[in-house]
């Protein structure tokens, strides 16, 4: 790709994420679509609207952003041809066999830590995570990580990119590898991962580096995606995936039905994550606020973006009277730098209810969710949002869309409540009973952490893992 003109389309995190493919001579301009970064610098790049960098000269525009069919569609309109169009999931063909030539000078430096470089990989078990974040879906290869230690398995973390989950790992014994140059390879252009006696791959972010492995290297592929997140995948590559040795897991229906659209011939099995419990007493102690406060607490917690709904939960806050709505307050935790944090927080300025947060530590959203009557999840898309098991696991009950994964799970007024996704006068109208019914909430709350105990805990997980390996062991695993 070296020489190539290049212009970028977006600076947010997935910009971050991959910004390193690009060399820096070669990146004409950087596209954002949001005013106040027009006319700025990043990284020493110029960032202009889509409409002024077109008329830039480039070879190729590549879209570092889930939002893919928006911005391609914007792009086409602009008078770009698809073909010059390229999204992060292929940078594969961009980078590391180009004109069917391999390149040989991408590689990245891999890093090794807690002792990764001498663990014998035919003796081990490799988890493949797209990050090291802090969220759902690396948490949930680390409870697996954990499972597996309890198995007597070795086991051995590896990311395409670092990130604060590496010292938990760390510090819980497990080896971890971040290689960068899985952003970019499939499993035959990688070599190592194959060396390992089975592969855990997470996400939908995988389905590159699968077109092309060794189908001798048994494989779970663990999916945690919605649809929304499949908009840049080409049916293609999907379609290059062998099923030979491989079994397909997913985080309940949603994520199953998102994969189910592209490959109706696999088998794809339920496997949700587990949650460790970090509650003791919790259950049934009649101190659940609300009772005992003046005002019932809504907390929503996520990324402010518009998957999640944050703005149904507004729109629905002006569905009800000022006199039931100073009766509550609703925290709206999660990172709040994105365009629709910025409407949200301009357009509550006149609902002193709504108090936005910002980014909390793990310890932060237990004391929030301690302090909850309500956790609400208002997402378009969500297969199975891990804070919602978080709030029953602290017997707060959930009011969710019927489009999130973990509402199949819910009796509605009974462990928790379901609202049609998008309908903002029935998610008002399920506000104002809560409100209305405080009294209920701390019984609905003991109930939900029934589920927890049921669906989401750690005893279930394991189990459930357990079983997975056994079969993927029994069809032939190493």
């Amino acid at each position: 790709m070296t020489g190539k003109k290049i212009l970028l389309f977006g600076t947010g995190d997935y910009y971050n994420r991959y910004k390193k493919w690009f060399p820096r001579e070669d990146v004409q301009a950087l596209l954002d679509n949001a005013p106040d970064k027009q006319d700025t610098l990043l990284d020493g790049i110029p960032v202009v609207s889509p409409k002024q960098g077109v008329q830039l000269p480039y070879d190729i525009i590549v879209i570092l952003s889930f939002y893919v069919k928006t911005m391609k569609r914007q792009l086409v309109e602009l008078g770009v041809p698809e073909e010059k169009i390229y999204h992060f999931y292929d940078l594969n063909r961009l980078i590391c066999s180009g004109n069917g030539e391999a390149a040989v000078d991408y590689k990245k430096n891999i890093e090794y830590y807690g002792g990764a470089k001498q663990v014998e990989p035919s003796s081990a078990i490799l988890l493949l995570s797209h990050d090291l974040t802090m969220g759902g879906p690396a948490l949930a290869l680390y409870h697996m990580a954990l499972a597996l230690l309890k198995q007597e398995k070795k086991v051995v973390m590896a990311s395409m990119l670092d990130g604060p989950l590496r010292e938990v790992l760390l510090q819980a014994g497990i080896p971890v590898i971040v290689d960068a140059n899985l952003q970019v390879e499939t499993m035959c252009d990688a070599g190592w991962p194959e060396k390992f006696s089975l592969i855990v791959c997470n996400t939908i972010n995988f389905h590159v580096f699968l077109s092309e492995r060794n189908t001798d290297t048994p494989v779970v592929w663990w999916l945690h995606d919605s649809s929304f997140f499949y908009d840049g995948v080409i049916p293609g590559v999907l379609q290059a995936i062998s099923r030979k040795n491989m079994q397909v897991c997913a985080v309940g229906p949603v994520a199953r039905k998102a994969m189910e659209k592209f490959r109706t011939d696999l088998s794809i099995q339920d496997l949700l994550y587990g949650v460790a419990d970090e509650v003791e007493g919790c259950e049934g102690t009649g101190n659940r606020p609300g009772t005992d406060r003046d005002r019932v607490c809504f907390v929503t917690i996520g990324y402010i973006e518009m998957r999640k709904g944050q703005d149904i939960l507004v729109k629905a806050l002006r569905d009800m009277s000022e006199e039931i709505r100073k009766k509550a307050v609703f925290y709206m935790a999660g990172p709040d730098t994105s365009l629709l944090a910025g409407r949200i927080r301009e357009g509550t300025e006149d609902l002193p209810e709504v108090v936005m947060t910002g980014v909390l530590d793990r310890e932060e959203i237990h004391a929030l969710l301690e302090q909850a009557d309500v956790l609400v999840c208002p997402s378009r898309e969500d297969p199975m949002p891990t804070v919602a098991a978080e709030a029953m696991m602290h017997s707060v009950p959930c009011i969710l869309s019927d489009v999130t994964g973990t509402a199949g799970y819910i009796q509605d007024r009974v462990d928790g409540i379901v609202f049609r996704s998008g309908d903002t006068k029935q998610l008002s109208e399920k506000l104002v009973w809560c409100i209305e019914h405080p009294g209920r909430l701390s019984d609905m709350g003991i109930l939900a952490r029934k589920v927890y105990e049921n669906v989401f805990s750690v005893r279930v997980f394991e189990e459930n893992v357990r079983h997975i390996m056994s079969k993927v062991q029994k069809a032939g695993g190493k």
